[in-house]
């Protein structure tokens, strides 16, 4: 038994159905444009360049070296209490 196929429409719609409103599909370029705003440019929310800005702070010698024997001192009281 042979099933006859239609060739006529590619997008494997019944033959009998292409007049329904509900199978009209829109084109790519309709379907993208549907949600996007009339004027797609937007202003930047980051502005290069401006103004003087406020200097960075830095840690302190003091604080640094600080950190580092904090740091020493935890990784050998690591070693001697867990040999």
């Amino acid at each position: 038994m042979a099933i006859a196929h239609s060739t006529d429409s590619h997008d494997s719609i019944d033959p009998r159905a292409l007049g329904d409103p509900r199978n009209h599909y829109p084109s790519d370029e309709q379907f993208y444009a549907s949600d996007r705003p009339a004027h797609p440019v937007l202003a930047e929310d980051r502005p290069r360049g401006g103004g003087p800005g406020i200097p960075l702070r830095h840690r302190g010698p003091w604080a640094t070296a600080a950190l580092l024997v904090g740091i020493v001192l935890l990784v050998l009281m690591g070693i001697a209490l867990f040999p």
